[in-house]
């Protein structure tokens, strides 16, 4: 049997690698445009910023390595231009002479990822403008800052790629501008969740602009860029980093007929097999099925990208192995700060039309009578009927890494609050709570849906206020309110220990909707309410998360209690 593979990196490599494994005879040949096989790709803003500085740690493998240990062909700048399905034949290219050739297959595989998105708008190509996808791009953007030596940069999208390239240009000491054209950074994040992540960026040196639309580049009079925007004046820098999302490069399948999804992507059923059943594609390019959605989905990531290489290898193996689809699970270091995801967002289920609820936890990362603890945000949706986990999202600092795949492995396994609630997991004062994190998203889950608490969130409030039988009630203590500030719809303000004592404030006529910094003690307050006939509503993340979505507030690194009070 004769493989060809059109492309390396994390799935290309990975099928050949398992194809070896699989069948000792089989001839392998991996054709790969650029002049790395099998490289780091995650690992390249790290090196652009001086933390990894030996570029051949980037190489996981290489043409050498793989000819030695596996006897695999591989051939580097060398690019497929046409796949004739019907003689089963690749035209092949040789960049190293511009000579072509045709090389026959028994089975093709198709990894040939995403480009950069380039948008179409005038001086996009310039010499000062770069993009950042391959081995090539890492070094010709080091190169540049080694050489010239800049000291200012405009980073143009808050993906993945633009965030960690914004961090490690700061800590290069260049100073950074991080144009965002939506309202927000992260798009797997929801918007009340990425506004902590806006205020740490801030707060780290990262001039951030959302909601700013680039028109045009143009050379500047110091030799460097001026940055065009549609409704604010022009930025000048020494230089652009252009991160505004990928493409799936199909161009390939496209000629050759195959069935193509949203975006060009490029069909296949769950073995990975394409509408030709000698061709299989993997990663980047390929059209996946959103795990907990069913949806169509586009997920550039290196975990589904490697187990769909793997997938493809067995089935042309015989070993019937399926890809059950991707949720997306992802997890990104901002300077000290992790922001994680998995599962649906907000946006997701909405356009999925799927039925969620959402509750917010405000968690210590370990017990926090042990030194050194932080806090972490946590949202969790679930379906309002069921409890089923749907999506979480969390920011934070130690040991959002752990919650988040304890999360998503509850999502994968069709886990419920209740499920959350019983997970026994690892528990010393150093690493986490007895109540952990988790459990305490299930606790909070089950307190909704049981009807213990009723819940109103922050896109709630004005809407709640422009009525005439609600209460606004804080129950933070007289020092918070005071240095804090409050809502500004709050009628009263009674701490919640002094709250038994004081019920006759309050008309049991109208409903009260209770605040506090986190949510936690505003709970406690809502069941004293309850007991005693009110209708109550707890403000869903407390003032914190307010604040952070409608004050625009400062990060405040201040370790809390998970009531919300600082730490001594």
């Amino acid at each position: 049997m004769k493989v060809l593979i059109i492309g390396g990196v994390a799935g290309g490599a990975t099928a050949a690698a398992r194809l070896r494994r699989l069948d000792e005879n089989a001839e392998i040949i991996i054709i790969e445009r650029s002049g790395f096989v099998s490289y780091a790709n995650c690992g390249l803003p790290y090196y652009i910023g001086g933390t990894i500085r030996d570029r051949g740690a980037l190489m996981l493998q290489t043409p050498e390595s793989f000819r030695s240990r596996f006897r695999i062909d591989v051939r580097v700048n060398e690019e497929a231009e046409k796949i004739d399905p019907q003689s089963r034949t690749v035209t092949i290219r040789r960049h190293t002479d511009d000579s072509v050739y045709t090389e026959s297959y028994d089975r093709l595989i198709l990894s040939p990822g995403a480009n950069a998105a380039v948008p179409d708008v005038p001086g996009v190509h310039g010499e000062k403008i770069f993009t950042l996808r391959t081995v090539e791009d890492t070094f010709r953007i080091r190169e540049f800052i080694e050489n010239t030596r800049p000291k200012r940069a405009v980073v143009v999208g808050g993906g993945f790629i633009g965030l960690e390239m914004a961090e490690n240009l700061i800590h290069d000491g260049i100073s950074v501008t991080l144009l965002q054209r939506s309202e927000q950074v992260l798009p797997p994040m929801d918007y009340d969740m990425a506004c902590e992540i806006h205020s740490y960026l801030r707060m780290n040196g990262i001039d951030l602009r959302v909601k700013q639309s680039v028109t045009g580049y143009e050379p500047s009079e110091d030799g460097g860029v001026r940055i065009l925007l549609k409704e604010n004046e022009p930025l000048e820098a020494d230089f652009v980093i252009l991160s505004a999302g990928v493409v799936p490069e199909t161009h390939l399948a496209e000629e050759a007929g195959l069935d193509l999804g949203m975006k060009k992507s490029i069909l296949t059923d769950d073995h990975m097999k394409t509408s030709d059943d000698n061709i299989y594609a993997v990663g980047d390019a390929v059209c996946v099925r959103n795990f907990v959605s069913g949806r169509e989905a586009l997920i550039s990531l290196a975990g589904p990208a490697n187990k769909q290489g793997r997938i493809a290898a067995d089935n042309i193996c015989g070993i019937p192995s399926t890809f059950t689809g991707s949720q997306g699970s992802s997890v990104i270091k901002l300077f000290g700060m992790t922001a994680a995801s998995t599962g649906l967002n907000e946006k997701t289920a909405k356009a999925a039309g799927i039925a969620f609820d959402k509750v917010y936890t405000f968690s210590a990362s370990h017990a926090t009578y042990y030194p050194g603890a932080t806090n972490m945000s946590v949202k969790t949706l679930f379906c309002p009927d069921t409890g089923k986990i749907l999506g979480a999202q969390i920011v934070g600092f130690e040991g959002v890494d752990k919650r988040i795949d304890v999360l998503a492995t509850a999502i994968r396994a069709g886990m419920t609050a209740a499920g959350l609630e019983e997970l026994d997991l690892a528990y010393a004062p150093p690493y986490s709570s007895a109540k952990d994190p988790v459990n305490m998203a299930g606790y909070v889950i089950e307190n909704v849906r049981s009807g213990l608490v009723k819940q109103f969130h922050w896109h709630d409030i004005e809407e709640i206020a422009a009525g005439e039988d609600a209460v606004f009630l804080d129950v933070r203590t007289d020092e918070e309110y005071a240095r804090d500030g409050r809502l500004p719809q709050t009628t009263l303000h009674i701490p919640v220990d002094a709250l038994r004592e004081n019920l006759d404030r309050l008309d049991p006529g109208k409903k009260i909707y209770v605040n506090c910094h986190s949510g936690l003690r505003s709970y406690i307050a809502c069941r004293i309410l309850s007991a005693h006939g009110f209708d109550c509503y707890n403000l869903a993340g407390g003032f914190r998360l307010y604040m952070q979505i409608s004050g625009n507030a400062a990060f405040d690194p201040s370790p809390r209690y998970p009531c919300g009070i600082i730490m001594d």
